[in-house]
């Protein structure tokens, strides 16, 4: 069975990572069916969000499989290896991750490349890297520094402490805590709803926040502009205009 799940029925996609008893462990492996994946779901017009979440309910995921990280020949085999949280953030298409226990070390790193994030009640967000004597490099101090702050950033840092899902709703790393059994349901509502948009106008409002979060913001917002004269240019913007007009539902096509 492969350690990597993904459901490509409708127009929302499932990515599950499914080896539950490693508490979803990320071994090179499965680096390599994630980045299969996103190949996948970025090459289907029919596929407008994602759905992101780990099977069990221990973990969504523990991070790198520690145990393998000395199967690596040099720091420079290291550093050159298949950096599994920069697939996340490849994907075009919007992603809602769905935590649903631990997400430790890479496992926190993993959540945060995604777009939107929420959590069970049993979720816990640690970087426990410090603890083991490194600290991560999938992009952590950025994404937590842009979600709660430096202040709290360095507390969850400096200390490898874990955090609960209300302090982590609390601080704005998650939007939304639900109970474990509506965690999925909740995720797959919301990536639902986006997948009634526009689908250009959803993976460019993705481009746009992050232009929002890495330019200087007079650039961001010329960019901005940019976005929005691709978006007027589409057929679906002449259809919402349109549908507008006449009272109804808009049927987007992604042209």
């Amino acid at each position: 069975m492969s350690n990597v799940q993904i459901s490509l029925g409708g127009p929302v996609a499932e990515l599950m990572l499914n080896r539950p008893e490693k508490l979803n462990a990320i071994t090179p492996e499965m680096a390599g069916e994630l980045s299969n994946a996103a190949r996948e779901i970025n090459a289907s017009d029919a596929i407008r969000a994602v759905v992101f979440s780990g099977v069990g309910d221990r973990a969504f995921s523990a991070g790198s499989d520690i145990k393998l990280l000395d199967t690596y020949t040099s720091p420079w085999d290291f550093r050159n290896r298949s950096e599994y949280n920069d697939i996340i953030r490849s994907i075009h298409k919007p992603v809602v991750c769905a935590v649903n226990g631990f997400a430790l070390g890479g496992g926190l790193e993993l959540a945060l490349a995604a777009d939107i994030l929420i959590a069970a009640e049993t979720a816990r967000f640690g970087a426990p890297e410090i603890k083991l004597g490194w600290v991560g490099g999938g992009g952590v101090a950025a994404g937590l520094v842009a979600a709660i702050g430096a202040r709290n950033a360095a507390l969850m840092l400096m200390t490898g402490d874990p955090v609960d899902a209300l302090q982590a709703r609390d601080w704005g790393l998650v939007s939304e805590v639900v109970p474990a059994a509506d965690l999925l349901s909740r995720a797959r509502q919301i990536a639902g709803r986006i997948a009634e948009n526009a689908p250009i106008a959803a993976q460019t409002a993705k481009l746009n926040i992050a232009a929002a979060q890495n330019m200087p913001a007079a650039s961001a917002m010329a960019y901005e502009r940019d976005l929005q004269t691709i978006c007027f240019a589409t057929d679906d913007a002449d259809e919402g205009r349109r549908a507008f007009a006449e009272k109804r539902r808009a049927k987007f096509t992604g042209k």
